[in-house]
Parts: structure tokens; C-alpha cells; sequence
């Protein structure tokens, strides 16, 4: 006999409760509980024996070569750690309107596979979905389109089809008739992704999901879908600019350090192999405040420009705006320059902007920061064909940075005369290069190397 009861869960966390709460005592949110009917079965009978499992021993385990599939796109293969893994389940999140829907037919079409190919979506129709595949030059046979939310019916078309790959457009569309929320609801998104992937790894098929994402950059839903799929990826890019960048932020057959460039273009997403000779390509010949750093998104180095600009402040409080870098990081490296080169910023408004929309995390571009707002104060160029890299301390030392050899072999690819790095650095280089190699141990002696001092 089963038992019906009602529990309250948060539609932001899942956490639930016997009664309503005003506010998430685990999240802290809102007005965020919600009403939620659950049916569990009755207990089992006193005389049942339980299923007897015992535990195997790790030695004697024999683990399975991982069977990749190539997407067709070099830069998401890289992403991937390879390929496609055969009955893993993938998540792709990202803005409304970036291009996943995108990516993901060119997927289907470029896929090295001769299976099957099922593409359930439950936003657009079959006609919408048929305008984009002919505007991509998409015309694969082996393609099913499934217009359905209902997950009984998406479970039987799997099994009769038995498809190599299945798109599921978007998981937070899809629904379960035996549980009384509405689509999209942390019960229904959790259950529906635990049943999917039921099916699809007793089955072996290759599933990529494709979620929305909050106001805050994060996939909607339950923080548990995350932990549920096998690899998160993110796709990233400012509206006003033609570059996305796909980011894996979880990956259990491979790094997550890695990322993947692509432009939108009209026909589709097109992969960008040599990212930063197109992210430094519109630079002007010899600006005041502008320089080019070399940062590390895995192993992969990427130069771009950094673009900063002092203006005397209008009003008693000046104005520090960063685009593309942490504004923390901004304020601190202005303090450091106040304290220890000296410099009168306290009535400056100081802008820094990284160019093609790009964000950088890591602290190897510091000494960039330190040089463009020194050359916009000072209204003095930078070399175009100067590159600068370190970390920099409160006491304005400029620290050693990882990768080191892969940046400066980037820099000389591309054409750069001088690297400015630390001198900690220098000092375990054991190749020669093309390039001039300057070794700072303050910001001080990179700024006496640019007479910015």
C-alpha cells in the first residue's frame, strides 16, 4: 500500500521541510519553498529478506579501456579530454541565446559516428529545429527529431531506437507524471536526470544535456545534477562580441583546465585554432595604456591586450571600473602603486578592460595591470611588441608564474621582440630564445626597463 505525504522543498537548494518556511535555513533564500506531494511505498514486510551485496576487492577488479567518439570539433575534443566517452552523460550549460542549440546540431552533424542520432527537444518544434539544420547546411540521415517533455515517452523511443547519441533540449523542460511538481522544479529536474541516465548508461548511449542558467552564472536546478553527470561544460561569451568560449568545469575522463575558442559566425560556431593572434590582431600601433599579456587557460597560452585609462576624477570620489578582471585585484594593485612607485592616484578615475571580452582569473597578468595604468597616467607607449608576465606582492615584488616556457614560446610565435617576467624566472630558463628575455624583481625595474620611471 503506498503512502502519500506533503513536504515543503526549496526550489533553489532542495532542501525540504514539514512545513513552510519564509526562509531556506540552508541557502538563506526567500520565499523559495514550494508544496510537493511525494509517493513512497509502503515498508517491507517484517519477514523479507534483504538482497545480500558484498564487497569486491579492488585488486581484483578489471577496469575497461575508455571507448572515445570525435565530436568533429578539435577545440571541444580538447575539452573533452578526447572525444566523447561511450555511455557518459554530459551537461552543457549556458546564457540564453550563446548558441548550445548551435553547437549541438553541428555536433550531430559532425560526429564520427553511423549510429543513430535522437534530438529531443522540448522548447522548439520540429519546423524551428529544421529552419536552423538548413541555415548550418545540416542534412545527416541518421538524425531523429523526438518533439516531447514526457519523460515515459522519451524512455521508450530510446530503447526502441537504441541511438548512438541523445540530445535532451533542455532538462529543465522535461517532465514526470508521478511527481506532482511543475517541470523544471528541483523534484522533477533531479528525477528526471537520474532516470535518463539509467537508461542511457545500462545501454551504453552517449546523452548530452543542455540546462538553463540563474541570473548568477549557475545551471538551474539542484546542485546535485551537477554531481549526477559525468562532465559539466559551460559556454561563455559577452553578447556584443562574436567569441565563445566553451569551458569544462567538472570532467571525470579528463583535466578541466582546458578550453575551447570559437566565433559565431553565419554558419554556425567555427573554430578558432590560433586564439591569440586573433585576440591581439585590432591592436593600434603604439597606444598609451595598452599592453599584452600572455595568460594560461590549461595548457594552453593566450595573449591579450589589457587596456587601461586614467582620467582626473570629477568628483571627491574616484571611480575604479574593471571589465573582465576581478575589481579587487584593481583596487589592490592601485594601492601598490601609490605605496611603492609613488604614484598620485587618489584623484584618478582608473579604467582597465580586457579586450574581445574575455575574462582572466589568474594573477600572472599583475605586471600588465601595474604597466597600462602607469602608461595611461603617464600618457607614455608601450613597445607593441613588448610582453608582460608576473605576479605582483603587496610590497611590489613581482613573483615567479607557472608555464613560464609556454608563454614565452607563444610570444616569439607571434612575432614579440621582449618578455618581461620575473626574475625568479629568468634565472631557471634553460632553453634561449629569439625574443629579448627581461628580468624584473619589482615593478619598479619594469617600469625603468619602459622608461615609465
Amino acid at each position: 500500500m503506498a503512502k502519500c505525504k506533503t513536504v515543503f522543498v526549496c526550489s533553489n537548494c532542495g532542501n525540504e521541510s514539514s512545513k513552510w518556511l519564509g526562509k531556506c535555513p540552508a541557502c538563506n533564500s526567500w520565499n523559495t519553498f514550494y508544496e510537493e506531494k511525494v509517493v513512497t511505498s509502503s515498508s517491507k514486510s517484517s519477514n523479507q529478506k534483504s538482497k545480500e551485496v558484498f564487497p569486491t576487492k579492488l585488486n581484483e577488479i578489471v577496469g575497461k579501456d575508455e571507448s572515445r567518439v570525435s565530436t568533429g570539433f578539435d577545440e571541444l575534443d580538447r575539452v573533452l579530454g578526447g572525444g566523447l566517452v561511450n555511455g557518459s552523460l554530459v551537461l552543457l550549460g549556458g546564457e540564453p541565446g550563446i548558441g548550445k542549440s548551435t553547437l549541438i546540431l553541428q555536433i550531430c552533424n559532425k560526429i564520427k559516428t553511423d549510429g543513430k542520432i535522437l534530438y529531443v527537444s522540448g522548447e522548439e518544434s520540429g519546423e524551428q529545429i529544421k529552419l536552423r539544420a538548413d541555415r548550418l547546411g545540416i542534412n545527416r540521415d541518421n538524425i531523429l527529431f523526438l518533439g516531447e517533455t514526457d519523460i515515459d515517452i522519451i524512455e521508450q523511443n530510446i530503447l526502441s531506437i537504441n541511438p548512438k547519441l541523445v540530445i535532451i533540449d533542455s532538462i529543465q523542460t522535461m517532465y514526470s507524471e508521478e511527481i506532482t511538481s511543475t517541470a523544471g522544479s528541483v523534484s522533477q529536474v533531479r528525477e528526471i536526470t537520474s532516470r535518463v541516465m539509467k537508461v542511457c548508461k545500462a545501454n551504453a548511449i552517449t546523452t548530452i544535456l543542455i540546462g538553463h542558467v540563474t541570473k548568477d552564472g549557475n545551471i538551474a536546478g539542484p546542485r546535485v545534477l551537477e554531481h549526477m553527470v559525468d562532465t559539466v561544460l559551460y559556454l561563455e561569451g559577452e553578447r556584443y562580441f562574436s567569441y565563445r568560449i566553451l569551458r569544462g568545469v567538472k570532467n571525470r575522463f579528463g583535466s578541466t583546465n582546458e578550453i575551447g575558442m570559437f566565433e559565431m559566425q553565419s554558419e554556425g560556431l567555427v573554430e578558432i585554432d590560433n586564439p591569440s593572434s586573433i585576440l591581439i590582431s585590432e591592436r593600434e600601433d603604439n597606444p598609451a595604456g595598452s599592453v599584452v599579456v600572455a595568460s594560461m587557460e590549461g595548457t594552453r597560452p593566450l595573449l591579450v591586450e589589457l587596456q587601461a585609462l586614467t582620467t582626473p576624477s570629477v568628483f571627491g570620489l574616484p571611480r575604479r571600473t574593471a571589465d573582465g578582471i576581478d575589481y579587487n585585484r584593481l583596487t589592490l594593485l592601485t594601492a601598490v602603486l601609490e605605496k611603492k612607485a609613488g604614484l598620485m592616484l587618489g584623484n584618478q578615475d582608473i579604467y582597465l578592460n580586457v579586450v574581445s571580452g574575455i575574462r582572466i582569473n589568474e594573477p600572472s597578468i599583475d605586471l600588465g595591470i601595474i604597466l597600462a595604468i602607469v602608461s595611461s597616467f603617464k600618457n607614455i607607449p608601450i613597445p607593441k611588441n613588448v610582453v608582460a608576465l608576473g605576479e605582483v606582492g603587496l610590497t611590489g615584488e613581482v613573483r615567479s608564474i607557472n608555464l613560464i616556457e609556454k608563454r614565452i614560446k607563444e610570444s616569439e610565435k607571434l612575432g614579440f621582440k621582449a618578455c618581461i617576467i620575473p626574475e625568479s624566472n629568468k634565472k631557471l630558463l634553460k632553453e634561449s630564445y629569439k625574443l629579448d628575455i627581461i628580468g624584473a624583481s619589482n615593478i619598479i625595474d619594469a617600469m625603468k626597463y619602459l622608461k615609465l620611471k
